[in-house]
């Protein structure tokens, strides 16, 4: 509860910051209306990059409840965001290349849960082997994809491309963002989550296997068979991430695509509370975590600050989270 608190009240200042930078810069002609124009259109921007990196952080973070790791995530969302592409730029209409590529990202959780369950393979091992390996599998599959291309190669697909990004990105054809889609998915999948963690059997196996693997396994839990499906359910949603990074972007590079996003997934599970070392977390600190980074990427954009020093900040964050947590474990054994 004290590190859901603590981040809160991180959000709070850094919105404070945000919304006082605007006021700050206005001019002293400039009509308030106007001024406040700025600053909910800039809100609902950040709301809509929280929502794609919410999405993430909610898989990250089931992973690192059950005390593994995926370095895998960006190089999966940047892999669907090419596969969605060339799949609708080929005639695959864009109702079926969605489920199909959210279908194709839970494969790759399966295969990597496989080969950590199976062979016993290090999950820090096997997913970063997995980074690599779909990154080239993207740049295999094309050197970029583009919604322009996609509808100069099927332009009877044109209209829903258009129905499919309002409903989940929220921008209309001219693409000017008119509501938060993203945030709203966000918080959907959230509470689904949050309900199977907290209300169900398999949530408390998924805090039990973090907590203590070998109770879990005395206690009669399946163990890897659960392992496996948290690798599925955190690879589908980088999947799915990597649509709507399609849909939102003028143009994805299977370079670049999705990339470094699987720190600021678990970047966004650590300061909402999740443990490195399993067994701790909630949804609704998962949301908030999530929130922060693209705040305070956006604060130092307006601010003209370097942006370089985001990478810097998102290493200190997850040193300190690694210190805190280690701390509170200490103190948690002394008591007992």
């Amino acid at each position: 509860m004290m590190r859901i608190l603590g981040v809160l009240g991180l959000l709070v200042a850094l919105y404070g910051g945000l919304v006082g930078t605007y006021v700050q810069n206005a001019p002293g002609f400039e009509p308030t209306s106007r001024t406040q124009e700025r600053i909910q259109g800039n809100l609902i921007d950040v709301a809509s990059i929280q929502g794609r990196y919410g999405v993430i952080t909610l898989g990250a973070a089931m992973v690192i409840i059950t005390g593994g790791i995926d370095l895998s995530i960006g190089a999966v969302v940047g892999c669907a965001a090419v596969l969605f592409g060339v799949l609708t730029q080929n005639g695959v209409h864009p109702f079926a290349a969605l489920p199909l590529v959210v279908l194709a990202g839970a494969g790759v959780g399966f295969g990597n849960g496989l080969l950590i369950t199976r062979l016993k393979l290090q999950p820090f091992l096997v997913t970063l082997c997995g980074m690599f390996v779909y990154r080239g599998a993207a740049r295999l599959l094309a050197g970029s994809v583009s919604r322009t291309a996609t509808v100069e190669a099927q332009p009877e697909f044109a209209a829903s491309l258009q129905m499919i990004r309002y409903v989940l990105i929220g921008k209309d054809a001219s693409g000017e963002l008119l509501f938060p889609a993203q945030f709203v998915l966000l918080l959907v999948l959230a509470a689904v989550i949050g309900f199977f963690l907290h209300r169900t059997a398999y949530g408390r196996y998924w805090y039990a296997i973090g907590h203590n693997e070998l109770a879990a396994k005395y206690a009669g839990v399946s163990v890897d068979r659960q392992r496996v499906w948290v690798y599925v359910v955190c690879s589908a949603l980088a999947a799915l991430a990597g649509v709507l990074l399609f849909l939102d972007m003028p143009s994805i590079q299977a370079d670049s695509g999705g990339q470094y996003l699987e720190l600021y997934a678990i970047l966004g599970a650590v300061l909402g509370g999740c443990s490195l070392r399993g067994g701790e977390g909630t949804a609704v600190g998962m949301v908030l975590g999530a929130m922060v980074l693209p705040v305070l990427e956006n604060l130092v954009n307006i601010r003209g600050l370097k942006s370089d020093l985001i990478p810097a900040v998102i290493g200190l964050t997850l040193l300190a989270g690694t210190i805190l947590d280690e701390f509170i474990r200490r103190r948690s054994r002394a008591r007992h």
